[in-house]
């Protein structure tokens, strides 16, 4: 290729990076956002949340788009062909990120003004969305780095997360059958755990194709699961 022609697409691929940059930024900021806006019952900023989330869709398709059209321009090869291609796996996720964040916020508008439970019921939620919260910006920067060691070791917490889950699933669980009048806020928190494990899974996702990006190759492990309480799926939403 030409020096112009080379230039232009690694402008492509930085091009690519900056917006994947963007939608790691926003999805961190929802995920916590919406666990503050949880336990504070702050419907204001549970509803700024759901508003941004337009936002991330819009970059999603933007990032696929400008890959699906470098890819049919340059027709790259190996290195740059991958990159491309994780590119578009990552959006993916980082996008689900934003709709699982954004389905809290809605249990938070939701939960507003119910019977208040006893504050350490939602202590352990609070816990664990900061862990993966820190899983998340820790995949982030690894994929920003091309690290795929410090990708690895986010994949390896996964069960960490999940043995959180299995443990706060049943706390709140008896938080119901001690007091009737907790069942409605429980239950809302129980959806909302969920979707935190399954964001710690998304950030699993995108270790996984990072480590595909430096290498070249699928892990060939099993990926850790300790969640042995996957009775819950979240209720369907109009917009995910």
């Amino acid at each position: 290729m030409s020096d112009h022609i080379v230039r232009s697409y690694d402008a492509d691929l930085e091009g690519l990076r900056r917006s994947l940059a963007e939608m790691g930024g926003m999805s961190e900021r929802m995920l916590g956002d919406s666990t503050v806006a949880l336990v504070r019952r702050d419907t204001a900023l549970a509803q700024k949340i759901i508003s941004a989330d337009q936002r991330l869709d819009n970059l999603q398709r933007d990032v696929e788009e400008k890959a699906v059209l470098t890819i049919a321009r340059r027709q790259p090869l190996a290195n740059d062909l991958r990159e491309l291609i994780s590119a578009i796996r990552i959006a993916a996720d980082i996008e689900r990120v934003g709709d699982l964040a954004k389905n809290i916020a809605k249990r938070a508008v939701a939960i507003s003004g119910q019977f208040s439970p006893p504050h350490r019921a939602v202590v352990g939620l609070e816990h664990m969305s900061r862990l993966v919260q820190a899983q998340l910006k820790d995949v982030l920067d690894a994929y920003a780095a091309s690290n795929e060691q410090k990708a690895m070791e986010v994949w390896r917490r996964d069960d960490e997360i999940d043995a959180l889950y299995t443990s706060l699933f049943r706390e709140l669980l008896t938080y119901m059958m001690e007091d009737p009048r907790n069942i409605t806020f429980c239950t809302h928190l129980l959806f909302c755990a969920k979707n935190v494990e399954r964001i710690g899974d998304h950030t699993t996702n995108i270790a996984e194709t990072i480590h595909y990006l430096v290498t070249g190759q699928s892990i060939d492990e099993t990926r850790p699961k300790l969640d042995t309480t996957n009775i819950l799926v979240d209720l369907p939403t109009a917009n995910g």
